[in-house]
């Protein structure tokens, strides 16, 4: 399967110009699926109410849209405000043929305090898409290993983010520890540019399932596609059957 991750700079809260820029990555990725950054739409915001949508959303419809017109599969996440009133920091996978599954993340960014406005995913959420299972997960679930632990449930974990910069080291140091543990492909991509408080890195990139980097976008905007090598994954699983003896464990939420 070939895969396309897009870094860019975001226009803050302006969804319509975000959205433009998005459909030009989107059609020209010579991709099966196109990984976007988190809240890719309308940069990182803490106080939701002012860009969240209902899932009958514009960005929602755009993607949607995309995915049919181009015939690929789109995935990132977006500020959603759900049937109760709660927002959510919600990735969506949207398949060509309308099909669309999503996760709402489930570690909330405390030290930024996305945990006043957010209300917490408690649900793990696998896609098949292409023959390739992907676990999804947002940003700050990147620290927490036991959330994403294989358990010989998926082939590839896709992170999309809005990582700052002055913890780019961590950020590139846990895709490939994510990777390594799990013996699995991990997509990650981040942003470039600046917000009201932060200034973001990019540093977008997949790595295989021996914690080898493919690809990576570096600190400018950048469009890359890779290719991941299932029958090699399952070959190495097979010679290093590290997953055979992985702890059993709970996760109580």
């Amino acid at each position: 399967m070939k895969v396309a991750i897009c870094q860019y700079d975001m226009s803050w809260e302006d969804a319509a110009s975000n959205l433009r820029t998005v459909e030009r990555l989107v059609e020209r990725a010579d991709a099966d699926l196109v990984v976007l950054p988190e809240m890719f739409s309308t940069g990182f915001k803490l106080h939701a109410s002012v860009v969240a949508e209902p899932m009958s959303g514009p960005t929602i419809a755009a993607m949607r849209e995309w995915s049919r017109r181009y015939g690929k599969a789109i995935v990132g996440s977006v500020v959603i405000v759900d049937d109760e009133g709660r927002f959510r920091n919600r990735q969506f996978f949207v398949k060509p043929s309308g099909e669309m599954t999503w996760y709402d993340k489930r570690h909330l960014f405390r030290p930024g305090g996305e945990g006043r406005d957010y209300t917490a995913g408690t649900e793990r959420v696998v896609v098949e898409y292409g023959g390739v299972r992907f676990l999804l997960q947002v940003c700050y679930d990147l620290r927490f290993p036991v959330w994403s632990r294989n358990r010989g449930d998926y082939d590839a974990i896709i992170y999309s983010a809005s990582w700052a910069a002055d913890r780019r080291e961590a950020w590139r140091l846990l895709l490939r520890a994510r990777a390594v543990e799990n013996q699995a492909f991990v997509l990650g991509v981040n942003r470039v540019g600046d917000d009201p408080s932060a200034h973001y890195a990019g540093d977008s990139a997949i790595v295989d399932f021996r914690g080898r980097t493919l690809c990576e976008a570096g600190d400018e905007e950048a469009l890359l596609v890779c290719e991941l090598d299932l029958q090699a994954m399952n070959r190495f699983r097979d010679a290093f059957p590290a997953l055979q003896d992985a702890d059993d464990f709970e996760i109580r939420i």
